[in-house]
């Protein structure tokens, strides 16, 4: 018997994207969307164009730009937001419109104010005006999973004689178990007429702490699509994690027979980082499969019994999502080949311009560590190539604090025209007064809301990494991310990160969110 296909659907850049705080610039979204081309994502939901011109030119640029995958657009049933989504993804080879309308009865009732007679006509409404942009429809019945299934049936039966192509079974606010979404998968399956001629496909959300489980669920009794987010980002405590139900099929063959992805695994690992990197959203270590800790052992039994075979306490190998089966070390005397080389190993092509400021960089960090890791790696190439447009740069800064002290920072801080600014100021402790110091220098003050620091390598010299969350002027959220090894200097580099972000305009789109 061959194998059927389980069509891995991602709404990093949609869903993931509605993450308080995961803001994203258009150009991070198409960095990403790439990325999961190159990891081997069958569907990108690309945005939810009707919502903000911002998410209307990034799944734009994607539909230009990336090739591979269908480029998918989210739009409620009603002709402005298909429109705004038709023409969003028409430059794309293979497109989709992902049209959705609540059928449970307390959405019906409290949110759309609207009988479910009304309902079941927009909802062929709405897939007939999409099918004038594409053949490719999906119509998603949010709060599927609080319905009456006699009412979800209904709507399903209606919206694939209307031309739906897939059918997504949306658990919108994380309510139901494993058993029980399993069982309406298989309900569906068996009672909803012409089921056949569509594709049945899981959106869980993980508010009980249960998305992939629900999602294997689904799986188990007949979904043929998976609808995830890289890390499991998304709204509140987020979706199903595209990593832990992808190795979950890939190790647990034997219980899910006959099924398989297109998933290319070894590039799971650097999708996750990036996803991290760009939203500044740390992934926790004991995070499965991509967490620092998921291929960690401390214990003497554990070593003793990894030592002596490796599946003792391993059911899948580092290697296979893309991790190295041991640390390579780097330090000042490997040369520009040796690092040129690492980089390309662990995946990055890089200009030669942007080779030479990552090896400067390199080069700088080596002075002050013994050993570069491939995590400090990383983060070079994260802080120092892959950044936003630098209005401002941080040319010189001094702290001085102490007991007795008051605690004094000095910038000086290089604009995009050549000027320079000079400031000292006074603070709260040594990173408030390299703060107060760049709000001098620059003019701008936006109001910190967050602020993390975590050690991203290991020593005494580590590589620090800053994560700061501040409001503009405008009312929009920034995020800032600043690498070194002093944290005072990480987490300048972090704040005037994030005031390049808001001189730059770029910030969370406004406009309306989808909730599925």
């Amino acid at each position: 018997m061959s194998a059927e296909k389980v069509i891995i659907f991602d709404t990093t850049l949609r869903d993931g994207e509605q993450s308080p705080g995961a803001a994203l610039s258009i150009s991070e979204k198409l960095e990403i969307a790439h990325q999961l081309a190159k990891l081997g994502i069958d569907v990108i939901e690309a945005g939810f164009p009707v919502s903000s011109p911002a998410q209307y030119e990034a799944t734009k640029l994607c539909a230009e730009q990336v090739s591979g995958p269908v480029i998918c657009a989210l739009a409620r049933a009603n002709q402005k937001d298909i429109d705004a989504a038709g023409k969003a993804i028409a430059p794309a080879a293979k497109k989709r419109i992902h049209t959705f309308i609540a059928t449970s009865p307390i959405h019906m009732e409290y949110k759309l104010r609207k009988k479910p007679d009304q309902v079941l006509k927009m909802a062929i409404e709405a897939i007939q005006m999409a099918r004038q942009y594409t053949d490719d429809v999906e119509f998603s019945p949010e709060d599927a999973c609080r319905s009456e299934m006699s009412f979800l049936y209904e709507i399903l039966e209606a919206v694939i004689e209307a031309g739906a192509t897939t059918l997504n079974i949306p658990d919108t606010v994380g309510y139901v178990l494993p058993y029980e979404y399993g069982q309406i998968i298989a309900n569906l399956k068996q009672n909803v007429r012409g089921v056949e001629k569509a594709v049945l496909s899981t959106h869980c959300h993980n508010d009980l702490g249960v998305a992939t489980a629900n999602s294997l669920a689904g799986v188990r009794n007949g979904a043929r699509q998976i609808e995830c987010t890289i890390n499991g980002i998304g709204e509140r405590a987020g979706n199903a994690a595209m990593e832990e139900v992808v190795m979950a099929l890939h190790t647990r063959q034997d219980f899910f027979e006959h099924v398989t992805t297109n998933i290319q695994t070894r590039e799971i690992f650097r999708t996750s980082q990036l996803v991290s990197q760009l939203t500044g959203f740390v992934i926790q270590p004991n995070k499965a499969i991509v967490g620092k800790n998921a291929f960690a052992h401390e214990s003497g039994i554990h070593v003793d019994g990894i030592l002596k075979h490796r599946e003792t306490y391993e059911i899948m190998t580092p290697e296979v999502i893309g991790l190295s089966g041991s640390t390579m070390v780097l330090g000042r005397h490997s040369g520009r080949a040796g690092f040129i080389d690492r980089c390309r190993q662990l995946g990055y092509n890089l200009s030669d311009d942007e080779i030479q400021a990552a090896y400067e960089k390199f080069l700088e960090i080596a002075d002050k560590k013994k050993e570069i890791f491939d995590e400090d790696i990383a983060a070079i190439i994260n802080d120092e190539v892959r950044t936003v447009s630098q209005t401002y740069v941080l040319e010189y800064l001094n702290v001085t604090s102490g007991t007795g002290t008051i605690p004094t920072g000095t910038v000086r801080i290089r604009t995009q025209d050549g000027a320079v600014h000079q400031a000292a100021a006074c603070g709260d402790g040594p990173v408030d007064a390299a703060y107060e110091a760049i709000r001098l220098a620059t003019g701008q003050t936006p109001q910190l809301e967050h602020y993390t620091m975590r050690a991203i390598t290991g020593g005494k010299e580590a590589m620090g990494e800053a994560n700061v969350r501040v409001k503009g002027a405008d009312g929009r959220t920034y995020i800032g991310r600043g690498v070194s090894t002093d944290i005072v200097e990480a987490s300048a580099k972090a704040y005037l990160d994030a005031i390049n972000r808001i001189a730059s305009c770029i910030g969370t789109n406004t406009g309306d969110k989808a909730n599925l």
